[in-house]
């Protein structure tokens, strides 16, 4: 008999959402700072912020809430198509 304990099912992953690459790396900028500064002020990793900016993957809602609220902008900037 096979159990699947220690597995995690591909249902229980957590949506990610297309960012606006370009208005992430534009406000980013505009407020001056550096993926490593972003990353102090909003704890969100440079490898993660990286990824973002690079279009390598897409985000997890609450990884758009803690950037957006360092850049002091409203998280739907930084989705793609919700500018």
């Amino acid at each position: 008999m096979s159990t699947n304990y220690g597995k995690i099912s591909t249902s229980s992953k957590l949506r990610t959402v297309e960012i606006n690459i370009q208005r992430l790396r534009e406000l980013r900028r505009q407020k001056v700072l550096s993926m490593r500064e972003l990353e102090e002020m909003s704890g969100v990793s440079y490898n993660t912020i990286w990824r973002l900016e690079n279009g390598v993957t897409g985000a997890q809602p609450r990884t758009i809430r803690k950037i957006a609220q360092a850049l002091g902008v409203d998280p739907a900037e930084l989705v793609k198509g919700e500018e």
